[in-house]
């Protein structure tokens, strides 16, 4: 029997998150209060009182995140992981959680792959879309009919569930191509960019330089990385893949898969919301599931 400890991604921050941590945990409080020095402004303030449209803000949500997910893991007692994994942005978390990053390394290289994705939004406007109730290798069939538009799987979340992402005509069009196809829904979503996309290179470029130059410890367990859903401990090679996530697919349902058939049998979650425990009973049903939030 193992333990994998999982750490969700943008999407699941909430208005107040952290609040009630952050009052009633003097670790917890001191952590908030070194991040707000890290990142030269009170986030704790827009993410205690701030509304969901402050929240939003890229900037803003990755490292919400990200410090509601690590200063959890932190301050709960006994946690220990036999693997880990995150969900996009969640794979900062997981190599906080197995001691691959520092905190205070992790929430650096967050801050500016924010900030890094969020000028590659504006340099290429872009969009995402969900595609529910469609084989995953016939959305990988329709997505290379594009050929003058970005249009690439970007998150196989689940079975039956695959994100798309690309220029915003190219999803346009191939929101309408998976229907014709019978998927149940091709829904747009209200994301800032084309995330885990070629469209993403400008911010690729940009973080590679941050995470080279950051040091990367030996981790206490395996980590279960995006680009290729297999699990790592040396450090050099997790880098690598860390720099190729922006830009190459979120291979999930594999990530879970392959959790399972290296004897993980509990998941917990860490972090705001309960998305990935969701995912994970649609992957693995005998999987037990449960979150820390």
């Amino acid at each position: 029997m193992k333990h994998a400890y999982i750490f969700p991604g943008q999407g699941s921050q909430f208005p107040g998150m952290g609040k009630e941590l952050y009052e009633n945990n003097t670790l917890a409080r001191e952590y908030f209060e070194q991040a707000n020095e890290i990142l030269g402004f009170r986030i704790t303030d827009i993410m205690f009182n701030g509304t969901e449209a402050d929240l939003k803000q890229t900037k803003v949500t990755q490292p919400a995140v990200f410090l509601h997910s690590v200063i959890l893991f932190e301050t709960t007692p006994d946690l220990k992981p036999d693997m880990v994994a995150g969900h996009s942005l969640g794979e900062f978390s997981s190599l906080v959680a197995n001691r691959v990053l520092s905190f205070q390394d992790g929430l650096k290289l967050v801050a500016k792959r924010a900030a890094a994705m969020q000028r590659a939004c504006e340099i290429n406007p872009s969009t995402m879309a969900a595609v529910l109730g469609l084989d995953d290798a016939k959305v990988e069939e329709i997505c290379k009919e594009f050929t003058t538009e970005v249009v690439v799987p970007a998150n196989y979340n689940c079975p039956g569930q695959l994100v798309i992402s690309g220029s915003i005509e190219g999803i346009n069009q191939a929101c309408i191509r998976m229907k014709e196809a019978g998927a149940k829904r091709a829904l747009v979503l209200p994301v800032g960019g084309a995330f885990h996309s070629p469209l993403m290179e400008p911010a690729k470029e940009e973080l590679q330089d941050a995470i080279a130059a950051t040091h990367f410890y030996n981790p206490t367990c395996p980590v279960y990385q995006n680009v290729d859903a297999q699990p790592y401990i040396d450090p050099n090679i997790i880098k690598q893949n860390l720099i190729n996530q922006l830009t190459a697919p979120v291979r999930w349902t594999q990530t879970v898969q392959h959790m399972v058939a290296n004897g993980a049998t509990h998941f917990t979650e860490i972090g705001p919301g309960a998305v990935l425990q969701g995912l994970v009973k649609k992957i693995s049903k005998e999987s037990e599931t449960k979150g820390i939030n």
